[in-house]
């Protein structure tokens, strides 16, 4: 029996939202601040998965300079109906506090590839939206809807729906409130489903956190009422704390060609070492019982069996996520793996992307210099506006990455190289800078904690460097600890310090359910005085260990 081996899509991977066209698998998953916005993958046997494209890529359909860490592109919704793909969107302006200011929209196009529509603003009631087409044709938008007005911590107002005219390109009716959740609360994440005369409706509980749950709830008529499984959660680690895969939740359900049922789902996977036992670390910001996951949210799957008139349930049983699952009855359709080295002749690689802004001449460009991605130093590593760093996910606990720069940094204000990155307020930085008297320099700037605790730390005295050629870059992780390594061109030296790996994790700082990406690696380049100096780099390699 061939198996599936969770996660399908390692590494920052969250919302996941699937659809079958004919045998065509694709998933959209959350981007958040990362440009372009929405990760759609494909595959042909649900196995091996493949990036495609990122449909978001212009001005006109996403513009996040200024949205805050982890706002942005929240859980899309990728259908297929009218022979055209249906992609809606939430881009989060705002998300802390009494308010959210949640913008949904929606793209069409007639292939996976493009091209992909001008946006159609549907509502900013809430956020999770998604599109239901139903039997006769009509559409409806389900969404959570915020309720400011909440005290109790729990502003998830429900479920509502309203249809949505394809001909006057708006959101047109009566807005009903069909379903309320249950006592888990933060109901969101609505998917429905026809079947067997009934609308089943799927929604995710619980939080994003350790406690996220799969709830399902039915009804004869789509705006209910809805009963809720009398099972509560087909699916959740909330009970099941020694599970490989916890925080699992946000899910959404295809039938295969075979008539075959699988449900995919977010998930993590929390460092060993973080599992209540304290890290040797710099910055002692642990707590005995905590848990940490740098690949941030990823997407897995599960078998369900769902017999005709009843609710589904995990083909292996029980409610907690599989590590590995039965495939389904189709044939292996291998993918081409990512090589580890990359360089700049062909373009920007497909894996790597940058912050917020539409516009990447402002960041960088792969025609300055041939054979290289130049990047031009804008605002500080703290901006929400112009920030010029390229990167790509982490995809393994354990992992290698070098790249090589070529720059000449002449004061202090101007810095690039090699960073770990969560966000603003997380991240471990090995840059290029020069000290007071103009002389090129290494140092380390560290900020391993969330706002407020946020400080950037210089864990080491700076390292001179020759005054002129490239100088080689590298980092090594395994696990919770990071250190940092370069060349001048002989063998690589290391910097004499580990850091704390863990801290660029969504659980790190204010916790989970406040922080929403995964650690990326990548390129950066700074510069303080305005004069946009550039920074080249000529390569970069990520390899597994």
């Amino acid at each position: 029996m061939t198996e599936i081996q969770n996660p399908i899509l390692p590494g920052f991977n969250p919302d996941p939202s699937i659809v079958r066209v004919a045998e065509d698998y694709y998933i959209a998953t959350s981007t958040f601040e990362w440009y372009p916005g929405v990760q759609i993958h494909h595959s042909r046997d649900l196995v091996h998965w493949q990036l495609v494209t990122r449909p978001l890529d212009r001005a006109a359909q996403l513009d996040m300079r200024g949205d805050p860490d982890s706002g942005g592109v929240w859980a899309p919704c990728l259908t297929w109906a009218d022979d055209r793909f249906w992609l809606i969107y939430t881009d989060m302006k705002r998300r802390d506090g009494a308010w959210k200011d949640s913008h949904n929209y929606l793209v069409t196009a007639p292939t996976i590839e493009g091209p992909w529509s001008d946006p159609v603003y549907l509502n900013s009631s809430g956020f999770d939206p998604s599109l239901f087409h139903d039997e006769d044709g009509r559409k409806w938008l389900l969404n959570m809807i915020w309720d400011h007005n909440q005290t109790g911590g729990d502003r998830f107002g429900g479920i509502v729906c309203q249809e949505y005219s394809v001909g006057e390109k708006r959101l047109v009716g009566e807005v009903r409130n069909i379903y309320r959740g249950t006592d888990h609360k933060l109901t969101e994440g609505p998917h429905l489903y026809r079947r067997d005369g009934w609308y089943y409706l799927l929604t995710a509980e619980g939080g994003t956190g350790y406690e996220h749950a799969v709830t399902m709830a039915r009804s004869r008529d789509l705006f209910g009422p809805y009963e809720t499984d009398p099972a509560k959660h087909i699916l959740t680690a909330k009970d099941a704390p020694e599970a490989e895969l916890q925080r699992a939740g946000h899910a959404d359900i295809v039938q295969t060609q075979t008539g075959e049922v699988y449900m995919v789902h977010l998930c993590s996977r929390p460092l060993a070492e973080t599992r209540g036992a304290p890290v040797q670390e710099r910055y002692h910001i642990h707590t005995d019982d905590s848990r940490r996951s740098p690949l941030g949210r990823e997407t897995a799957i599960q078998k369900l069996v769902w017999p005709e008139g009843e609710f589904p349930r995990l083909a292996h049983g029980g409610c907690v996520p599989a590590a590995r699952v039965e495939a389904p009855n189709m044939p292996a359709y291998p993918v081409t793996p990512v090589p580890a080295l990359r360089t700049f002749e062909d373009g920007l690689p497909p894996e790597f992307q940058w912050l917020r802004n539409p516009h990447r001449d402002r960041l960088f460009s792969l025609t300055a210099r041939p054979g290289a991605l130049r990047l031009f130093g804008r605002e500080s590593p703290g901006s929400q506006f112009e920030h010029a760093l390229v990167a790509r996910r982490q995809e393994h606990i354990a992992f290698a990455a070098e790249t090589e720069i070529d720059v000449a940094p002449g004061d202090y204000q101007h810095f690039a190289g090699l960073i770990s990155w969560y966000g603003r307020f997380k991240f471990h930085y090995l840059a290029v800078t020069a000290d007071a008297d103009g002389a090129r320099a290494l140092t380390i700037y560290s900020c391993p904690a969330d706002w407020p605790d946020a400080r950037v730390e210089i864990p080491v005295e700076p390292i001179p460097l020759p005054a002129s050629g490239p100088i080689k870059l590298g980092c090594d992780i395994d696990g919770a600890r990071l250190t940092f390594r370069f060349s001048t061109g002989g063998d690589w030296q290391s910097l004499g310090v580990t850091l704390d790996q863990s801290a660029i994790s969504d659980e790190a700082g204010n916790g989970p359910g406040n922080n929403f990406t995964g650690a990326f690696v990548g390129m950066c380049a700074h510069d303080t005085s305005g004069r946009g100096r550039p920074a080249d780099f000529l390569s970069f390699r990520y390899e597994a260990k």
